[in-house]
């Protein structure tokens, strides 16, 4: 069977026009807890900020969140009864690659382990990709790797951005190093080129490093890269990869915006880059800090111009592991 790569498919920018959004509705009460109310009220508002733009389809496990969805959400928002676990859509759900011309529209399937077979169970999680997939999809390609969306960027015109911490993480891959994973990449996703950064935000032990907490293309070869002062902790390892992506030829726009929020007394990194895109929105986490979310904001609608810049407070999302972008994914339009 022939990969995506050698039909010609590839993965395309998230700016690039969008069919509809995905996403899912918050349910596992381990991890929220007494925060599953507020974290219902932030997801509603992201998805709603995208409602304004595109439809948005929400993945619930029944009946009754059918109903919550319909009354938290705008006309825009869809629910779909599919039974996940979780409801980080970026990570578990599916990836879409395509042609040239948008005539072919291809879901890939990666294996889902719930971030190294931290969080169980998964099975719902990982089903639910793969269903997806065959929904908006033209077919299914079944990817032989363990892979969550959060931990890679593309910039639609051939690069992608990771870190090796996050992909040779003995949880995910164990029996792959750098060159067969980039060979896996190339193939399933259709890019150029895999540029390795070392790790993500010290505080996300979560995902292991994900990319999207500390890095966000905004143009082919340009790139919003999260620094931090001397004195945190996270300063040595973000200047480590701007080092690798300016090395690698990336234009680098530095963003030194990043900030902690104090949930349930314990302090949570606040990742501003987690923002989602789309062809003319840009949905921007907000913090209840009003200096630097203000100037978050400014810096992110200089980087997108051609997009209006739509700020949704996400502190319990930060709280949850991510942000607007780790609960999205999207679905290229065709055509």
């Amino acid at each position: 069977m022939t990969t995506p790569a050698e039909r010609g498919l590839h993965m395309p920018a998230e700016w690039e026009p969008h069919e509809r959004t995905l996403m899912a509705w918050p349910c596992r009460t381990s991890l929220w807890g007494r925060q599953l109310e507020q974290a219902k009220v932030e997801y509603a508002g992201v998805a709603n900020a995208i409602a304004a733009f595109e439809p948005v389809t929400m993945a619930v496990n029944g009946p009754r969140e059918a109903e919550e969805v319909r009354a938290a959400c705008d006309a825009g928002v869809e629910p779909l009864e599919l039974p996940t676990n979780d409801s980080w859509m970026r990570d578990h759900g599916p990836i879409f690659v395509v042609d040239e011309e948008r005539k072919q529209r291809v879901g890939v399937h990666f294996r889902f382990n719930a971030w190294g077979g931290k969080f169980a169970p998964f099975d719902r999680d990982e089903r639910s990709g793969g269903i997806l997939a065959g929904r908006y999809g033209d077919e299914v390609v079944d990817a032989p790797i363990v892979l969550e969306g959060g931990s890679i960027a593309v910039d639609g015109a051939g690069t992608l951005l990771t870190t090796e911490q996050c992909l040779f993480h003995p949880g995910r891959n164990p029996k792959l190093g750098r060159e067969e994973l980039s060979g896996h990449l190339h193939e399933l996703l259709g890019v150029d080129r895999v540029i390795w950064l070392g790790k993500g935000l010290v505080e996300d032990h979560d995902t292991d490093g994900h990319v999207d907490l500390v890095a966000a293309f905004v143009a082919a070869g340009s790139v919003l890269m999260q620094s931090a002062p001397t004195e945190n902790p996270n300063h040595a390892l973000l200047q480590a990869n701007q080092d690798i992506a300016r090395a690698a030829g990336l234009e680098i726009i530095d963003f030194p915006v990043l900030t902690y929020a104090k949930v349930e007394e314990e302090d949570v990194v606040c990742s501003y880059l987690n923002f989602y895109v789309g062809e003319h929105f840009a949905v921007v986490p907000t913090f209840g800090q009003r200096a630097k979310d203000e100037e978050a904001l400014r810096r992110i609608a200089a980087a997108l111009p051609d997009q209006e810049v739509v700020d949704v407070p996400a502190t319990t999302i930060a709280w949850g592991g991510g942000g607007p972008h780790c609960i999205t994914q999207q679905v290229p339009q065709r055509g």
